[in-house]
């Protein structure tokens, strides 16, 4: 079969994208998961040492990860446009799903009760996570070295170690053991991913030159306007690393407690709308932003809270294929992406202590992961029966 036009690989990243985002339930480890099944097993539009490649130097720049490695697909497969439209597809379903949470709850002061079906859906989404783990585990972990890495790593974690701190110290150590070691360079990345150098420095340079301005914005606040609003949020999406659960501390500290833009209670139903809703918890701020401004306050707080990714991501992916052309690059990309797999089965056994409780769960998770490993079943469907008898199970009140 003939490789698609340009055209045709950016209709194909829209559609596929779009999909993940209206299924992508479970976090940042889940929306990785579905993307692997998709774009490496599926469509083999990369290869998995390369996937991990991106994984692992996604968890080193600030930003929501699995939104950020929405962008390197694109821009692996499309260019600066294929990384746009990778991620605006990805994130327009979850945006404007909350926007229509955000209108009802300050219409009514509630929100929908859709509680019972995700008791279904994470279940589900545990078993798909535990798949992609797998297949991933398999290629990262190249050896005793980096199994006893892995195994370090992921217990720093469990510890408390945070995850910037202990992906960079696996990937210093393991890069120094592995070439103490004689561990060569990987190969470079097969043709079909771009390699052409980043666009601009001055753009990198412009853009970390707007933080004071950003800082200085927001703490002058009267009064909430879109300009206040945009500054603050694009600064929040700057120097935003880890989980994007660390935006509550973000929002507690300066809108709460600081601005006084937000209640305490709004911010919790704000955190409570970027669980409910799929795709990146950031839509959080889009939450924020209707209730402050409406609905151009939550357009503004999406673009200006996921703008930095954009640029991070198109600054940063061209650099990624050259350090597999070093000895000492290679290695601390081979420790990085098994201390990345670390985090994600550190988080996974986390998911599962919290979702995995009551047999009607432990019976959708057996069953989807029974139709995942036997079958490869698509994770649209996983995610789709999971709701289906989650709210069938709370209706009959199993559940």
């Amino acid at each position: 079969m003939s490789e698609p036009s340009r055209t045709g690989r950016i209709g194909e990243l829209a559609r596929l994208f779009f999909k993940l985002g209206i299924i992508g339930f479970g976090g940042p480890a889940a929306h990785i998961a579905m993307m692997e099944e998709e774009v490496v097993e599926r469509r083999g539009w990369i290869d998995r040492q390369y996937f991990l490649d991106l994984i692992g130097a996604t968890n080193l720049i600030p930003g929501p990860n699995s939104t950020e490695m929405t962008m390197h697909v694109g821009y692996a497969r499309a260019g600066w446009l294929g990384l746009a439209v990778a991620g605006l597809s990805f994130i327009i379903p979850a945006a404007s799903l909350t926007v229509i949470f955000a209108w009802m709850y300050v219409r009514f002061g509630t929100m929908p009760a859709v509680e019972p079906f995700l008791v279904g859906i994470k279940p589900a989404v545990l078993a798909v996570i535990l798949g992609a783990l797998w297949r991933l585990g398999r290629k990262a972990v190249k050896g005793m070295a980096l199994t006893v890495l892995g195994v370090g790593v992921g217990a720093l974690l469990l510890f408390g170690l945070g995850e910037v701190s202990a992906l960079l110290l696996g990937g210093l150590v393991g890069m120094l053991v592995l070439v103490a070691i004689g561990a060569g360079a990987r190969p470079a990345p097969p043709s079909g991913r771009r390699n052409e150098a980043s666009s601009s420095h001055k753009l990198a340079g412009f853009f970390i030159a707007l933080q004071p301005l950003a800082a200085g914005a927001a703490a002058s606040v009267g009064g909430v306007t879109l300009w206040k609003l945009g500054f603050y949020f694009l600064k929040v999406g700057a120097v935003l690393y880890g989980s994007g659960y660390v935006i509550i501390a973000f929002i507690e500290g300066d809108l709460v407690e600081g601005y006084g833009w937000l209640t305490q209670k709004q911010l919790l139903d704000a955190v409570a709308v970027g669980q409910l809703t799929p795709g990146p918890v950031l839509t959080t701020a889009t939450f924020i932003g209707y209730i402050l401004a409406g609905v151009p306050g939550a357009i503004v707080a999406t673009l200006c809270i996921f703008l930095p990714s954009f640029v991070f991501v198109g600054l940063l992916h061209p650099i990624i294929p050259r350090l597999r052309k070093s000895r000492w690059t290679a290695a601390f990309l081979d420790a990085i992406n098994v201390s990345a797999v670390a985090l994600m089965a550190v988080v996974t056994l986390s998911l599962g202590r919290s979702v995995l409780i009551g047999w009607v769960r432990w019976c959708i998770f057996i069953l989807a992961a029974f139709l995942i490993v036997r079958y490869k079943v698509n994770a649209l469907w996983l995610v789709g029966g999971g709701a289906f008898v989650g709210g069938l199970a709370a209706t009959m009140a199993l559940i």
